[in-house]
C-alpha cells in the first residue's frame, strides 16, 4: 500500500478542517439556540426556611379534597400576612399546633385572637409582643374550615434552595436567568471539552499514522511517502479559511446579540415594579373573583381605566382586615389627604394614543386578552409586547364586534357583498397612522 504525499495531506487536512468547521457551526448554533430558549424569565417559588418550628410532614392524615381547601382558604385569607416556613408580617405556621396545647386551642386563638391575648394567655401575649399587632378575628370561619387550613399546613414541604430577595418577596425572573446563564456556561465549557477531546484525537492519530508509514519504503521523489508530521497544525490554526469562518461565527453571534438588543428598546415586558401597598389580584380579582371594573371603573368610559382612589378601597375595607399593615397604609394616605404612590405598570410613548372604552366596550375585548391572566398574579406584570407590530398585527387578526351594534349594520352589509371573511380591524381604518398616532 502506497501513501502519497501529496494526496495523503489533502486528504486528512481537508478531513480535519471539515470535521473542527462542523463542530464550530454546532456549536455557535446549540449556544444561540440555548440562549434564546434560557432567555425567557423563570420564576422560582423557594423561600428561606425557619426555626419556628420543626419540618412539616408530607402527610396530615386528611383526605386531598380537605388538603385542597385548606389550600384554597389559606391563599385566600392568610398568606398575605403568613408563609409556611419563613416569618413574613406574622410567624412562620410550620410545627404551629405543636405550640399550642392541643387543636381547638390554635382554632380558638384564629377565630378570637384579642380575646385569647387578653385573656392571660402567656404565649399569645408574647406573639403580640413580638409583632407589635393584633391579627384580626376570624370568627367568620367555621371550625371545620380552620382545621382544613392547619392540615394544609403540615403538607407544604420544606424548600430545597434558599432565596430572599429582601422584603419577603422570592422568585423574581433575574433569579431564573441568573441560574439559566450558570447552565449556558456549562454548556459552553461542555462544548469546548468536546472540541479538546477531539483536537487530542486527531493528534494521536496523525502520530500514529506518521509513525507507520516511517516503517515503510517510500520513494523520495515529489511522489514520495509522508516521513514526517502529517498534518499541520500551524498552516490549519492560520490558514485563511480557518481565520475566516472564526470571524463568521463571531461576527454572526455579535449581529444577533446587537440585533436582539435593538428589538427590546422600549420593550417592557415582565416589568414587575414594587408597589408601595402589597395589593394581590390574584386574592381579589382571583379567589373573590371581583370584577376588574369595580375598582378600574373608567374602563368602559374613557380613554383610561383609572387606578382606585383610596375611598374606592375602603368601601371593603373600613370593616375588613382593618389590623393590617398594609391596610394601614391606606388609613395612613387619608389621615394625611395624600394620593397614594402607585406605580405605573404598562407604559406608552406618549406619541401613542389608546382608547379603554374603544376596546373594552365596543370591542369586547377581555381584560387578560392585553394583561394576561391578571386574577392569577399575586403582583402585577407587563405580559404583553405593547409594541406597534403587537397592536397591528391584532387590528389584522381581530374581527370587528358588530353584534347589537347598529353602526356597523351598513358597513357589514358592504362588506358581505364583496368578501366571505368576517370584517377585520383592518378593514374599517385599524391601520391608519392617525388612528394610533396624534
Amino acid at each position: 500500500m502506497r501513501f502519497h504525499k501529496r494526496n495523503l495531506k489533502k486528504r486528512v487536512t481537508g478531513s480535519a478542517f471539515c470535521f473542527a468547521l462542523m463542530l464550530l457551526v454546532f456549536s455557535t448554533i446549540t449556544v444561540l439556540s440555548t440562549q434564546s430558549v434560557y432567555a425567557q424569565p423563570q420564576q422560582d417559588s423557594t423561600a428561606q426556611t425557619t426555626d419556628d418550628g420543626a419540618a412539616a410532614t408530607t402527610d396530615a392524615g386528611a383526605s386531598p379534597e380537605v388538603i385542597a381547601q385548606g389550600k384554597e382558604l389559606f391563599e385566600g385569607n392568610c398568606a398575605q400576612c403568613h408563609a409556611v416556613h419563613k416569618k413574613v408580617v406574622g410567624p412562620a405556621l410550620v410545627g404551629v399546633e405543636s405550640r399550642w396545647p392541643d387543636r381547638a386551642a390554635v382554632i380558638n386563638f384564629i377565630k378570637y385572637p384579642e380575646k385569647v391575648i387578653t385573656g392571660g394567655n402567656d404565649y399569645a401575649a408574647k406573639l403580640y409582643e413580638e409583632y407589635g399587632q393584633m391579627m384580626p378575628n376570624h370568627d367568620f370561619f367555621e371550625d371545620a374550615q380552620i382545621a382544613s387550613i392547619l392540615d394544609y399546613i403540615k403538607t407544604v414541604p420544606v424548600p430545597t434552595t434558599v432565596v430572599d430577595n429582601g422584603g419577603g418577596q422570592t422568585g423574581t425572573p433575574q433569579e431564573g436567568g441568573a441560574a439559566n446563564s450558570g447552565l449556558l456556561l456549562g454548556i459552553v465549557i461542555a462544548l469546548i471539552a468536546i472540541l479538546l477531546v477531539v483536537a487530542l484525537v486527531l493528534v494521536v492519530l496523525t502520530s500514529v499514522l506518521s509513525n507507520y508509514l516511517k516503517k515503510e519504503k517510500l520513494e523520495e521523489d515529489e511522489d514520495a511517502v509522508v516521513t514526517q508530521s502529517i498534518f499541520d497544525f500551524k498552516a490549519f490554526f492560520t490558514s485563511p479559511a480557518f481565520i475566516g469562518v472564526v470571524l463568521f461565527v463571531l461576527v454572526a453571534v455579535g449581529a444577533k446579540e446587537l440585533f436582539a438588543g435593538l428589538w427590546t428598546i422600549g420593550v417592557q415586558q415582565g416589568y414587575a415594579p414594587t408597589q408601595p401597598i402589597k395589593f394581590s389580584h390574584k386574592l381579589h380579582a382571583g379567589f373573590y373573583e371581583i370584577d376588574c371594573k369595580f375598582c378600574h371603573s373608567g374602563v368602559e368610559k374613557g380613554k383610561s381605566a383609572v387606578i382606585p382612589s383610596a375611598n374606592v378601597c375602603m368601601n371593603c375595607h373600613g370593616e375588613l382586615r382593618r389590623g393590617s399593615p398594609e391596610i394601614q397604609k391606606i388609613y395612613n394616605a387619608i389621615e394625611k389627604n395624600e394620593p397614594i404612590q402607585w406605580v405605573r405598570v404598562h407604559n406608552l410613548p406618549d406619541l401613542s394614543y389608546f382608547n379603554h372604552s374603544q376596546h373594552v366596550k365596543v370591542g369586547g375585548i377581555e381584560c387578560q386578552t392585553c394583561h394576561g391572566e391578571i386574577q392569577e398574579m399575586e403582583v402585577v406584570q407587563q405580559v404583553s409586547l405593547l409594541t406597534m407590530g403587537w397592536c397591528i398585527n391584532c387590528h389584522r387578526e381581530w374581527d370587528v364586534n358588530a353584534k347589537g351594534n347598529d353602526y356597523y349594520d351598513n358597513l357589514i352589509k358592504l362588506h358581505n357583498s364583496t368578501s366571505k371573511e368576517p370584517l377585520k380591524v383592518e378593514d374599517i381604518g385599524g391601520l391608519e397612522c392617525s388612528k394610533c398616532h396624534y
